[in-house]
């Protein structure tokens, strides 16, 4: 079943660490589409859609995050499912 999920890092070091390129290359392994993005206010945001398993797989790495990085906690949220999107991508 494909789901899709809203995510915020909190963290000590989220930023300045390479977190979106990390996401983003879990989420091509995981075959996901969806975003992320640095906030204003030093966490890290995105959307990730796909398939329930692999949703979970990629939430929990990134839960750990890249060498470098600590996550102090990272919520999640359900959305709607967004037709048509392709590709996983870093904005701005």
């Amino acid at each position: 079943m494909v789901k899709r999920v809203y995510f915020l890092a909190h963290g000590g070091m989220v930023q300045g660490v390479g977190f979106r390129y990390f996401t983003r290359g879990r989420a091509a392994e995981h075959n996901l589409t969806g975003w992320v993005r640095n906030t204003d206010n030093n966490k890290v945001e995105g959307e990730a859609q796909g398939e329930e398993d692999s949703l979970t797989k990629f939430l929990k790495e990134v839960d750990k995050g890249p060498r470098g990085s600590k996550v102090v906690k990272l919520d999640r949220e359900d959305r709607d499912v967004v037709e048509g999107e392709q590709g996983f991508e870093i904005r701005r």
